[in-house]
């Protein structure tokens, strides 16, 4: 019975790995050109899924975006030219990994950006906290008294 429950929870998952997004009626005929369109999807955003690869995406837009890839390359286009066809297309946010230029530099900036207000936040908390530490007053004779009074009665 154990042996039938491990055959299942491998069959489970395998099922849930991203390889099978890859549907069998996509893949090329040539093991090279598929092979060049996998590294091409793995490089390439899906904008439905956005944090998410085409190759590993199981959106209907990502199947359509590979689908592209292997026509662009059964066409004869060069990976970087598959690249560029779908940057014009679709903007460099399609890609994984966008080149450094002006229109990303919020992306690419905006990491930083937030680390560098989280520790702006965390200092003015923590300069606030010190502040009202050194301003509060030694307690008087009464406070001390009252003080010792409801430490003994516990």
């Amino acid at each position: 019975m154990s042996r039938w429950l491990y055959v299942l929870l491998l069959l489970f998952g395998l099922s849930a790995t991203s390889a099978f997004a890859v549907e069998p009626d996509e893949v090329l005929d040539d093991p090279a050109l598929e092979v060049r369109a996998r590294a091409i999807s793995q490089e390439l955003r899906c904008v439905v899924c956005q944090n998410q690869s085409i190759d590993d995406s199981d959106a209907p837009l990502a199947k359509d975006m590979r689908v592209l890839v292997r026509e662009r390359i059964k066409q004869g286009d060069s990976d970087d030219q598959v690249r560029a066809f779908l940057v014009q297309r679709y903007g460099n946010f399609v890609l994984l990994k966008p080149p450094l230029q002006l229109d990303t530099l919020a992306l690419w900036l905006s990491p930083f950006l937030f680390l560098a207000v989280g520790a702006a936040l965390v200092w003015s908390y923590l300069r606030r906290l010190a502040g009202q530490a050194e301003r509060s007053e030694p307690l008087s004779a009464a406070e001390e008294a009252e003080l010792k009074r409801l430490a003994d009665e516990s």
